[in-house]
């Protein structure tokens, strides 16, 4: 089953590079939400909660900080992670943003490919913190609830993928197992040269977008991965230099 797309609030009023942000992380196989304004940001993660936020300080109404500072103070939103994306380069406005509970802060002009990274990152820790009771290390809620009703509904269930079936055969079973991995751990494994050893469990997100005839947005949907960042941080380069 295809998990949900995570979803990204982008807080920016600069036009151009919140269009170029949005189309690049929907590229990714996000679900990207924009915001021009502080105000209609906080209304935004009351109706449906955001899993990040890159979150610009310089807004027309309230500033970032603002904005964080009251998310942190809602039971619905303490928890999202907000990466601050800025001009705004000072060591004093690093550590205003940080002391807020941001997860990073990014100055402009940016690489897009290491603000990729960065939010791929984040996300990871927010799910691990999700699972993980912080005080005892040990399954959350979330996790122990979910197993719960696993169980039972009986799609969790270890006996029911047994009904039918006799221990001897299962035994059997577990041999036959056993002896295919004792002879695939004493074949050599063959060397080929030029060939890179397949990575699993690839998210859908790293994965590149293949360019097609019926794409018609070109550029922003269908451009190498790579390339399109190193053309998005150029343009950026530009715009912020």
């Amino acid at each position: 089953m295809r998990s949900r797309k995570r979803h990204i609030l982008i807080v920016e009023d600069d036009m151009d590079t919140s269009d170029m942000l949005c189309a690049y992380f929907e590229g990714q196989g996000y679900e990207v939400t924009t915001a021009a304004w502080g105000n209609d940001a906080l209304q935004l993660c009351q109706e449906i909660v955001p899993d990040l936020i890159i979150q610009d300080i310089r807004l027309p109404d309230i500033n970032g900080y603002e904005v964080v500072k009251q998310l942190r103070h809602s039971g619905r939103t303490q928890q999202v992670p907000v990466i601050f994306l800025t001009e705004m380069r000072d060591r004093a406005d690093r550590i205003a943003g940080l002391k807020l509970g941001a997860v990073d802060y990014i100055t402009k002009p940016f690489d897009m490919q290491e603000l990729r990274l960065r939010v791929r990152n984040a996300l990871r820790r927010a799910s691990y913190e999700s699972l993980v009771s912080p005080v005892t290390g040990l399954p959350g809620e979330r996790v122990v609830l979910e197993k719960l009703e696993q169980f039972l509904t009986g799609t969790a269930s270890p006996y029911k993928s047994m009904e039918g079936e006799s221990m001897e055969s299962i035994v059997d079973e577990e041999e036959m197992i056993l002896e295919e991995i004792r002879k695939d751990r004493e074949e050599p494994v063959p060397e080929i040269s030029g060939m890179e050893p397949e990575v699993s469990g690839t998210e859908p997100e790293d994965e590149p977008l293949q360019v097609t005839k019926e794409n018609p947005e070109g550029f922003f949907k269908g451009a190498e991965d790579i390339e399109r960042a190193i053309i998005y941080s150029e343009i950026l380069k530009r715009k912020y230099e």
